[in-house]
C-alpha cells in the first residue's frame, strides 16, 4: 500500500471565508491529509499580514485533525513537491473562475506532472462569496456574518477599525 495522498489547498485567504472552509471540509472527505497553503501574496496587496492570515486559518480549521496550515512564498510547485503533495485542491465558484483555474491547472500540470488538480465547488450558499467582496463589505460597514466565521468577522472588524475605515 502506498503513502497517503497529501492534498494542498493554496490561496491568499485574505480573509478565509465560509466558502474556503467548505472546500477544506470537502477536501478532508477525499484526502487523509490536507495542507492549507497560505500564500505570502507577492502579487496581491493583502489586508491582513501573512501571520494574521495563518492564525485565522489555523483557528478556522482547528477541528480537522488531518488539516495543517503552512505559509509559502515563491513557486507553489516548490512547496507542493517539498511536502510530497500529490493533489492540489482548487475551489470553483462560478464559470468565471473556471477559465482562470483551467489555465492555472494546465501550467501546474506542466510544472508538476505528478500532481493532479482537483476542483471542488462549495455549497450553493457559499458560491458567490469572495474574500474581495467580504473585505469591501466590511470596509463599507456592511454585515459580513453570513460570509465568514465569527472569529474571522471579529478580526476583520478589528482590522477595519485599525485602518480607520469604519
Amino acid at each position: 500500500m502506498g503513502q497517503p495522498v497529501i492534498a494542498v489547498y493554496p490561496g491568499t485567504f485574505d480573509p478565509m471565508t465560509l466558502g474556503h472552509e467548505d472546500v477544506v471540509r470537502r477536501a478532508t472527505q477525499l484526502f487523509p491529509k490536507v495542507i492549507v497553503a497560505v500564500a505570502a501574496g507577492h502579487h496581491k496587496k493583502a489586508m491582513f499580514t501573512l501571520q494574521e492570515r495563518i492564525e485565522m486559518a489555523r483557528e478556522v480549521v482547528k477541528d480537522y485533525a488531518q488539516v495543517e496550515v503552512e505559509s509559502f512564498s515563491g513557486l507553489l510547485r516548490d512547496f507542493v513537491v517539498a511536502r510530497g503533495g500529490k493533489a492540489m485542491v482548487r475551489g470553483l465558484r462560478a464559470v468565471t473562475d473556471f477559465d482562470y483555474e483551467f489555465q492555472l491547472a494546465g501550467m501546474n500540470r506542466s510544472l508538476m506532472p505528478e500532481v493532479e488538480t482537483v476542483f471542488l465547488t462549495p455549497s450553493d450558499k457559499y458560491q458567490f462569496i469572495s474574500s474581495t467582496f467580504v473585505r469591501e463589505i466590511a470596509v463599507l460597514g456592511g454585515e459580513i456574518d453570513k460570509f465568514v466565521s465569527p472569529l474571522v468577522q471579529a478580526r476583520l472588524m478589528q482590522k477595519v477599525r485599525s485602518l480607520g475605515r469604519d
